[in-house]
């Protein structure tokens, strides 16, 4: 043991709390990926951000209603891909899960002007 000022420490702190810090930043590095399995997209202000994806097929994309007291209402509409959520609340979740490749568009039923523009490769 080291004697520092008036108290003691032992050699081996160092090393633990640099043993605990890399379990710390290896389990926030397991997170990130988890996170980046899927897409998240947020509706706030009567936007879509991001406002464009570029995704592969069988990719997830959620939707998350950011919005403190608008509702909204997710679709797409094409040949090959459809999808309806329902009217979102607050805060709400909706995943949608591409199984075609093409371009597509997710709109808002409540407003026009929302578009979301998803590229499946």
């Amino acid at each position: 043991m080291r004697l520092i000022g008036p108290h003691i420490r032992p050699r081996g702190c160092v090393a633990l709390a640099i043993c605990f810090g890399a379990i710390l930043a290896g389990g926030a590095l397991v997170s990130t990926r988890l996170e980046a399995s899927g897409f998240l997209v947020s509706q706030k202000g009567r936007a879509f951000q991001p406002g464009s994806l570029v995704i592969g097929r069988g990719d997830t994309v959620t939707i998350v209603n950011d919005d403190s007291d608008l509702l909204h209402h997710a679709y797409i509409e094409s040949e090959t891909f459809s999808f309806d959520s329902g009217d979102q609340a607050p805060g709400s979740r909706t995943a949608i899960t591409f199984p075609k490749s093409g371009s597509f568009q997710v709109l808002c039923g409540i407003h026009p002007k929302m578009k979301l523009n998803v590229r499946v490769n």
